[in-house]
C-alpha cells in the first residue's frame, strides 16, 4: 500500500508492506492527520489554538488532545531553558514545534493498531518507521537534491530542523532572535514526538543544543553548524 496527499502544509507519504491490513487504515490516517490540521493551526481562526489564544476558549475548556500538546509545549520550554517556547512575545500561540511530530506519531500508531508492522511515514521528511531496516536520507542543508547522511530505522523515528525550507524560522525564545549557529539537526529517537520536539528545542539553543539533545535518553544526533562542521553522536543509525 502506497499513499501520498498534501496535508498541513506539507507531502506526507505512507507506504504499508504488510498485506493483511486494511485499506481503511491509511483512510484513518489521513483523516486524523487532517483533523489536526483544522484544530491545530495557528493559521485558521476558527481551530481550537487560535479560539484559546483569543480568549473565546477557556484553559479549562480545551480538548485532551489539546491538553496534553500544551503540556509538552511546556515540558521542552523547561527543558530547554527557555529556547524552545510556543509563546513567543509579539506572536500568539503557536506549538507546532510539537504538533507535527505528536500528530504524526499517533498517526502511526493507528496503523499499529490496524496490524500495520513494517511501514513507513514520511510527514515533510520527518519519518516514523516500523519493521525495517529503512533507508532514510538526511537531506543537505546547502544543496537541494542532495543528502549529507543516510541512517538505517528500523523501528523508531527521525526528525530534522533547518534553515533549507523555510529560512530563519526557528526562534531563540530566550533572546526573540532567529536561531542561525546550526545549519540542521537531526534526532533519532524512538517516536517522532520526542524527535521533532527535541530537534527543534536544540535547533533554538543554537551550538549548545547538539550537546542537549545528545544527552536526552534515547536520542541521537546529527548535526551541520554554521561553519559547515558535522557533529554527530558515536550511535547515530548512519549507513555505512
Amino acid at each position: 500500500m502506497r499513499r501520498v496527499e498534501h496535508v498541513m502544509g506539507f507531502p506526507v507519504s505512507l507506504r504499508v508492506d504488510d498485506r493483511d491490513v486494511p485499506a481503511g487504515a491509511a483512510d484513518a490516517v489521513f483523516a486524523w492527520l487532517r483533523a489536526v490540521d483544522e484544530r491545530f493551526s495557528p493559521f485558521r481562526p476558527d481551530s481550537e489554538v487560535r479560539r484559546l489564544d483569543r480568549g473565546a476558549l477557556s484553559r479549562a475548556a480545551v480538548s485532551p488532545d489539546l491538553a496534553e500538546v500544551l503540556a509538552l509545549c511546556e515540558e521542552y520550554r523547561r527543558a530547554s531553558g527557555g529556547a524552545f517556547d510556543a509563546r513567543l512575545p509579539g506572536r500568539g500561540l503557536d506549538p507546532c514545534g510539537v504538533v507535527k511530530g505528536w500528530s504524526v506519531q499517533r498517526a502511526a500508531d493507528l496503523l499499529a493498531a490496524a496490524g500495520a508492522r513494517r511501514f513507513v511515514l514520511n510527514a515533510g521528511g520527518d519519518v516514523v518507521a516500523a519493521g525495517g531496516p529503512w533507508r532514510v536520507g538526511v537531506r543537505h542543508p546547502e544543496r537541494a537534491g542532495r543528502l549529507c547522511a543516510v541512517l538505517h530505522l528500523t523501528d523508531g523515528a527521525a526528525a530534522t530542523s533547518a534553515r533549507y525550507e523555510r529560512g530563519d524560522h526557528i526562534v531563540d525564545g530566550r533572546t526573540g532572535r532567529p536561531a542561525t549557529a546550526l545549519l540542521s539537526l537531526t534526532v533519532v529517537a524512538p517516536t517522532l514526538t520526542e524527535a521533532d520536539a527535541v530537534a527543534t528545542a536544540a535547533f533554538a539553543m543554537g551550538a549548545d543544543g547538539v550537546g542537549w539533545a545528545a544527552a536526552r535518553p534515547g536520542c541521537e544526533v546529527f548535526a551541520v553548524d554554521a561553519g559547515r562542521q558535522v557533529l554527530r553522536t558515536a550511535g547515530f543509525p548512519a549507513a555505512a
